[in-house]
Formats: C-alpha cells, structure tokens, sequence
C-alpha cells in the first residue's frame, strides 16, 4: 500500500482531571491494572483537591497546540491540529475517531514527553496502536507494534497512519527555553545569592527497571535527562557547570526500587553542605502541571523553609517560543526533509526505533497531570 502524504497532526498526551468528580475516575484510569486500592488513590486525589479538582495540564496542552498552530501559520505549514490523551478526555480513541470521521489518513504525533522511556515512549506507540484498533479490529495493535515507528489503517479506516516525531530533549529549542527559565529564576534570587545558588534539576522518578530496560543498551531515561540538565547549566554558567539531577513524584510502592535520590532528600544533603539557595528546574517536564506545581512549589518548597534554604523554582518550557519553534522544526523534519538540530554527545533518539525498544517492565508506578 502506498504511504498516505501527512495530512494532520496529533498532540498526545498523559491527560488530568477537570473537575472535582473526575478526580477518582481519573486515577483509576492511571492504575488500571495494577490492584491499587482507593485509599491509595484518595491520598493523591487530595492534591488535585487543592486546586479544585482540576489539573492545569489540559489548558497547558491546549496552548501548547494553539502557539504551534500559530507557528505553523508563520511557517507555512497547513495542518490541522488534534489533541488526545492516554488517560482522560479527550481521550486519544475518540481523537482517532474524529480522525477517521474527518478523512485524515497520516498524522504526525507529538508526546509531551521529551525523553525515551517506556512510560514516554513506547507506551504512547502501545496507545495509538490500541486507539486504532478500535476502528479495524484486534489484528491491527500486533502489526502497529511491528513497525517501531509507525500505526497503520487499511485505505478505509480514515487515519492510516501515526508517525510519532523523535524525543527533544537536547533539541536547542527545548534548551533554550529550560536556559532561559532557569536564568529568569537566579534573577529572582537576592543578588548575594545568585552567584552561589545551586541549578538542581528535577525529572519524573520511574522504577529503575524501566530505567534499565529504557534504549537499545538500558540506562536512557537517566542519561537523557542528565544530558539536559547539563546542557541547560552549561547554557546558563558556561562548560563544566556544576549542578545536580534529582528525581520526584515516586508513586511506587517502597520495595520495588526507583530512581534516586528524591528531591527533598538531596535538598537535605545541599544544606548540610553549607549549600543557602537553590533553584530547582523541572526539565524532566513540558508544562507547569500538578506534579510540579505540588511536588514542587509545595512539598520541596516546605522542605527547603525548614531548611533555611533560598529557593526558587524555574518554569518548564511551556509556550515559550523557542520550545514551540523547535518543535515545528520536528514536523519540518518529517515534512520536508529538514536536518535534524541536536546539541549534546547523545544523538537523536525516537527514529528508527528497535521494535523491543524501552520494553514495559514487570511493575510501574503512576504518574499524574
């Protein structure tokens, strides 16, 4: 069959509730599988309750979509633009729906996730062949899955084909926005303190199984979101910037090992060093949702009160026109040939993936939005 020319493009993520009443339901979607009983699930449903129940990381991915399609406009590019979810409305089935049901039969995918991983990966293939197979049977997730970086449709099953654009975590654009946010926050610091602040840097804790499994030689999701956090010191304080890398938001449970050490805890060790201000930097994230607004402005922002610590916590990329523009370069890529633009010793990462790739592992934990 020959290939469909791109007609569209899908922005696809993890999803968060709108509402009080969405909270549970929401989470359940999340653990689904995985015998998490919901007094679990009502100890992290109180933080959404915080903030009346709603997560912001919908609206952040709708203006997300609404600055790409303004960057698309500048550029040329005539594509319509569609937005789907692993875990809550709209839910990335009903967007394939209306795929179909609009006639398009390419779409270039774009997961908020700007690293390799199973959970920010591999998964998200597993989604659009799962969505897709609602439309033309069971037989189509295991053919999707065969081709590492595409999902097909026969020539009547509307959107025939996802393309899913390669990660960005070393792309200048996604640098340069994390620089610059991390900059705007050493500027908020007192002035005697800027100088000597620490650049801590925060990801997504994940088992360290998915960790080991992540890449065609294990060890990716850490060595990824390393090379980011050293790219964006270095772009801020020059080569050989100190900094370090922490992880947050665990949600497994306590015997199953995951990626170390916590925020909170590193924050800990910077203040017994003799460390007074810090600024921690969420690159291991696209947009100011509820894990970084709690994680975050509220838990690691306590620990560092008690602390004594001077602390301020940089914004993620979010609409920040260098990020939006690097990600057009993507679509670019794939539409017109563009060279890719990597910074870093790491290389691209996400095209021509093995079909094994970042394998699920036995056990994960959650995330959230």
């Amino acid at each position: 069959m020959t290939e469909a020319p791109v007609d569209s493009f899908l922005l696809l993520s993890f999803g968060g509730p709108q509402g009080p009443d969405e909270v549970m339901p929401f989470l359940r979607n999340v653990t689904a599988g995985r015998g998490v009983p919901d007094e679990r699930l009502a100890a992290v449903a109180e933080h959404y309750q915080h903030f009346g129940g709603v997560s912001p990381i919908t609206a952040q991915n709708q203006a997300l979509l609404a600055a790409l399609g303004a960057e698309f406009g500048r550029r040329g590019i005539d594509l319509p633009l569609y937005f789907g979810n692993r875990n809550w409305r709209p839910f990335l089935a009903d967007t394939v729906r209306q795929l179909a049901a609009d006639g398009r039969r390419h779409a270039l995918v774009l997961a908020t996730s700007a690293t390799g991983s199973y959970s920010g990966c591999r998964q998200y293939r597993e989604d659009l062949a799962r969505a897709a197979a609602e439309l033309t049977g069971p037989e189509l997730a295991e053919r999707a899955l065969a081709g590492p970086e595409r999902a097909g449709l026969p020539p009547d099953g509307g959107a025939a084909r996802f393309t899913k654009l390669r990660h960005y975590f070393d792309h200048p654009g996604f640098i340069a926005a994390n620089a610059a946010a991390v900059r705007a926050a050493l500027a908020a610091l007192p002035p005697q303190a800027r100088e000597v602040a620490r650049l801590v840097f925060t990801a997504h804790s994940i088992p360290v199984s998915m960790n080991d499994s992540a890449g065609p030689e294990g060890g990716l999701y850490l060595a990824q979101h390393r090379e980011t956090a050293r790219l964006v010191a270095e772009a801020v304080r020059g080569p050989g910037a100190a900094f370090d890398l922490v992880w947050q938001s665990r949600s497994g449970p306590p015997q199953v090992p995951w990626l170390e050490p916590d925020v909170n805890d590193q924050l800990r060790v910077l203040a017994a060093a003799g460390v007074r201000a810090v600024v921690v930097a969420p690159t291991g994230f696209v947009s100011d949702h509820l894990e970084v607004l709690w994680d975050l402005d509220n838990e690691a922002r306590g620990t560092a009160d008690e602390l004594g610590l001077e602390f301020v916590r940089a914004s993620t990329a979010g609409t920040d026109p260098a990020f939006v523009a690097g990600l057009t370069d993507l679509v670019e890529e794939q539409l017109t040939g563009r060279s890719p633009a990597y910074l870093g010793e790491l290389g691209l990462c996400g095209q021509n993936c093995p079909a094994g790739c970042c394998p699920a592992p036995a056990r994960r934990g959650s995330g959230a939005g």
